[in-house]
């Protein structure tokens, strides 16, 4: 476990605790230092003087018993792993999970962490049938207007919009036909596109729906994607998962395609997919980077990116 402390403020500040699922890549060591200092570039703040202590899940690294109790919130990352397999440190870190869950902890899971959230508390994750979503994805957020208790969400109201784009590179997902339902509308919203895609996106629904992927009881769906249904949930407020990658920059995901590509995991006209899409837009990252601080930090009246 390694203790990054901020910049030091009058008051006193947070810890959280980054649970990282991956290995640092050799670009990201380079340029970054570590996705340590991804994470903290993205969610830290600077100004409040927190203190973010790092454990390598995936080398079996968790808090201690003990420890639980001194942390704000917990960030689980990405990670080129299943979050359905049964390598040992997958099942502590589920177990994990629902500790904090009982506690009621905050927890941010990001991709993998989305879905191994998902599962420790009896959902269900799965590959999907059509595989790689690697790029930006537009999703289609939930309606906020209808009544919640629910602070960060609350704190927000005024600046949701009904999609926002996010960077996404996986192949492994939750998946909800109430999603799909509910999110119909937004979805299919260019009736020229619906007339050309919509039946047979419709018929892929159905077929990945008979392994019946699902989120877990009480989760509640907050935004959908042609590709995924289940693109961010939460659990009551102290659970949110986010399939995409608010965290990544354009250059991280490029280094990903690359690496992807060099390994033969994906073709060449995938790869030049991506990078042609990345040279005419990007993700809305600043207002996924607030809705994440917002729902780490929703105690806070200010919430800065």
């Amino acid at each position: 476990m390694v203790a990054i402390k901020q910049a030091t403020s009058a008051k006193k500040g947070r810890r959280f605790a980054l649970l990282m699922a991956a290995r640092d890549s050799e670009y990201v060591l380079k340029k970054y230092g570590g996705y340590r200092n991804v994470f903290l570039a993205a969610f830290g703040d600077a100004a409040a003087g927190e203190t973010w202590d790092l454990y390598r899940a995936i080398d079996g690294e968790l808090p201690a018993q003990e420890d639980i109790e001194k942390y704000d919130g917990f960030v689980i990352s990405g990670s080129p792993n299943d979050a359905y397999a049964n390598d040992e440190w997958i099942l502590r870190l589920c177990r994990l999970i629902r500790d904090l869950h009982a506690r009621r902890k905050r927890v941010l899971g990001v991709c993998f962490g989305h879905q191994v959230i998902c599962r420790a508390l009896g959902g269900r994750v799965a590959k999907s049938s059509t595989g790689w979503d690697i790029g930006i994805r537009e999703v289609a957020v939930a309606d906020m207007s209808l009544p919640r208790q629910c602070r960060f969400l609350e704190a927000l109201r005024d600046q949701l919009p009904p999609r926002a784009k996010i960077t996404e590179i996986h192949q492994d997902e939750v998946r909800s036909m109430k999603a799909f339902l509910e999110h119909f509308t937004l979805i299919f919203h260019d009736i020229t596109w619906c007339m050309h895609h919509a039946w047979t996106r419709y018929d892929n629904t159905l077929y990945m729906l008979e392994q019946v992927w699902e989120v877990p009881a009480g989760a509640e769906v907050l935004a959908s994607s042609a590709k995924t249904g289940v693109e961010m949930f939460r659990v009551g407020e102290h659970l949110l998962g986010i399939q995409g990658h608010p965290e990544y920059t354009n250059d991280i995901l490029i280094s990903l395609v690359d690496r992807l590509l060099g390994a033969g995991t994906i073709t060449v006209s995938v790869a030049e997919a991506v990078k042609k899409q990345l040279a005419a837009t990007g993700p809305d990252r600043e207002f996924w980077l607030k809705l994440c601080k917002s729902f780490l930090k929703a105690d806070q009246m200010d919430i800065s990116i």
